[in-house]
């Protein structure tokens, strides 16, 4: 039951609050040079306060070579001791145990972060970023050892509690134990163990009385480049030997196979049950369970068959930082429970931007205050960024009345989750639907808004989110097709007749249009004017869904072609300057793009002081920047 993980726990010299850990997650909150913001203070109180018993800091390099991103926490640095020591005493403030997470990215290193092409133990090309490494010098392998040992020594001086070597994921460890990767001909390729053995005496030597944790991967999920089972044995042997408190177990490679290593939501869950009870039969030291652990269900199947001592939950207290507290009070409050979809998290930071949240977008940042001038408030669509912009004003003190169309709220948020792999999004929507429902929101549904209703109601602040429409490109000869758009594919409202379809639009939604009929066994083409295919989606999605695409005999993507005319032959097509014909197609269905719904119109701008239109009605984008958009209005009112 999901009560005992509330109870404390004794590992080595520590008693643990709970049986949760925060695993290190990426944030982007950081300055170039080191410097800690108080962004990244903020995100780790609100993390710590009632949250994990143990909250490991987002990944640091031991040498400068070994970082990802430009922004990451720095330990290699004069004044990383005093930057450091900021975050370890806004988490001991909480009453909860700071560990230091200590890495080194190898191969898996950014080229335009570290000013030059990765170094790893041979040779190797990581498809992250496609340069292939040099092979490190004895000497320069020696330097990261000493390196790690300099990085423990300042773990201790911060004044943090634990530390977490990373030894998996496809990272330096793991690349010195893979066996297809290490091609070294010296003592670290006849004994490929060395390394690891050398880099964890030298943080014992660094931290001789801090325990540490040895974080790997169970499976690395890539026969071809990952490491084996015949790799991991030898290090959990060595974990055995060197004491190690805890093996804190994901999945994946961060080169060769990143949607497992970021535990995308479209990936089955056996594997990873799978990897965890080979673990548990090869060491009996405690073992962290990583990877979608944010619903109780699952937690109280790993613990019940006996697959771990502790659970870590990353992503999911981002996108509710008070889960955990809301799961020991028997969830009296409403839980934002995270999608696993990369939306707001990863595809942020692969584009260079810090870490968001599709359903949080207070995370890392100051409580809203209350208003001094509160407004009476009318929100037109009950969408992402109506909810949100009700949510938030609410919160502020405004009295806000929420006005929906429909007999629901989610907008096209009630959709997204209906593509495969995304159901866990649904809970994602329920959780913000019922956040605005108890926030003392007013909520009218089946309730079209127009001049007559705006003079009734004399809102001081009028919010117009009626989000956008599908675009329907005028084809000559459509008017002849049985069409369908994507909304009303997803909505359930038109079914598709026929055998073979056409999907006009290739983009996110067509492609997830393109999967769910092609699975169904129906005869599919997706065209699109341009490349890439799948714009607008994150990169690990992307990647997946093209590959389980291609997969399907049934389903044809068409890149580069425009639909030029539907004929009683069938369809005219146009890909890269080649003209051809398509046989006719029963069910036409559009992903051709969304435009904005219209604004309010002249009697309703002449009828209220203030309007402000967000959201997709403002300009079409994604669920993440509509939640923004609502939250940030907040904040000018």
């Amino acid at each position: 039951m999901i009560e005992d993980m509330f109870q404390p726990l004794h590992l080595g010299v520590h008693k643990l609050a709970n049986r949760f850990v925060f695993p290190p997650v990426k944030l982007g909150y950081g300055l170039p040079d080191g410097t800690v913001t108080n962004r990244q203070m903020l995100f780790y109180r609100q993390i710590a306060r009632n949250g994990p018993a143990v909250v490991i800091l987002e990944p640091v390099s031991v040498t400068s070579d070994g970082r990802e991103h430009p922004r990451q926490l720095c330990v290699h640095l004069q004044e990383s001791v005093t930057q450091l020591k900021k975050i370890v005493e806004v988490i001991h403030e909480e009453k909860r145990l700071a560990c230091l997470h200590l890495n080194h990215a190898g191969a898996a290193a950014n080229p335009k972060v570290i000013g030059h092409k990765p170094k790893a133990p041979s040779g190797i090309v990581c498809p992250t970023h496609g340069q292939e490494s040099v092979p490190l010098s004895l000497d320069e392998v020696q330097a990261i050892v000493s390196a790690y040992k300099a990085a423990a020594e300042k773990s201790v001086e911060a004044g943090f509690d634990l530390i977490e070597v990373q030894a998996g994921h496809g990272y330096l460890l793991s690349q010195f134990l893979n066996g297809k990767i290490n091609r070294r001909e010296d003592a670290y390729g006849r004994d490929r163990l060395l390394f690891a053995k050398e880099v964890l005496s030298s943080v014992r030597a660094g931290a001789p009385e801090t325990p540490v944790f040895m974080r790997v991967s169970g499976n690395e999920m890539s026969p071809e480049s990952g490491a084996g089972a015949e790799d991991l044995l030898p290090l959990l042997r060595l974990a055995e030997e060197e004491n190690i408190s805890a093996v804190h177990v994901g999945m994946g490679n961060v080169c060769f196979s990143p949607p497992w290593y970021f535990h995308h939501s479209s990936l089955p869950e056996k594997p990873q049950l799978d990897a965890l009870a080979w673990i548990r039969q090869q060491t009996a030291l405690p073992l962290i369970a990583a990877g979608r652990m944010g619903r109780k269900e699952r937690i109280h199947e790993i613990m019940k068959n006996g697959l771990s001592d502790l659970i870590a939950v990353g992503r999911p207290l981002i996108a509710d930082p008070d889960l955990l507290q809301k799961w020991h009070d028997g969830e009296k409050v409403p839980i934002r429970y995270c999608g696993y979809c990369l939306q707001g998290c990863l595809h942020r930071l692969k584009n260079g931007e810090p870490l968001g949240c599709n359903l949080n977008p207070e995370v890392g940042l100051e409580p809203l205050k209350r208003t001094d001038h509160p407004l009476r408030v009318l929100t037109v669509g009950g969408g992402p960024a109506g909810m949100s912009a009700s949510l938030y004003l609410t919160r502020r003190g405004h009295q806000t009345t929420l006005a929906e169309k429909t007999d629901h709220l989610g907008g096209q948020f009630a959709f997204a989750w209906q593509a495969l792999g995304k159901q866990p999004m649904r809970d994602g929507l329920y959780g913000l639907e019922q956040a605005v429902k108890k926030s003392g929101t007013s909520i009218l549904l089946n309730t079209d808004v127009d001049d007559a209703f705006v003079q009734k109601f004399q809102p001081d602040l009028l919010v117009w989110a009626t989000g956008a429409l599908q675009n329907e490109p005028e084809i000559p000869g459509i008017d002849n097709q049985y069409r369908i758009t994507s909304l009303e594919f997803f909505e359930g409202a038109k079914e598709p007749r026929g055998e073979r379809i056409l999907v006009i639009g290739a983009g996110r939604t067509g492609l997830e249009i393109a999967q769910k009929l092609g699975h169904e066994g129906y005869q599919v083409t997706a065209t699109k004017r341009t490349d890439p295919l799948g714009s607008m989606m994150d990169m690990i999605s992307r990647k997946l869904i093209l590959k389980q695409i291609r997969a399907m005999e049934n389903v044809t993507l068409m890149p580069h072609t425009t639909v030029k005319a539907f004929t009683e032959k069938g369809v005219e097509v146009e890909q890269d300057g080649v003209e051809m014909l398509l046989e006719p197609f029963q069910t036409i269905i559009f992903a051709s793009g969304m435009t904005s719904a219209p604004g309010p119109d002249e009697k309703v701008r002449k009828s209220v002081p203030r309007i402000e239109v967000i959201g997709d009605a403002g300009g079409v984008n994604d669920i993440f920047s509509s939640v923004q958009a609502g939250y940030r209005l907040s904040l000018d009112y």
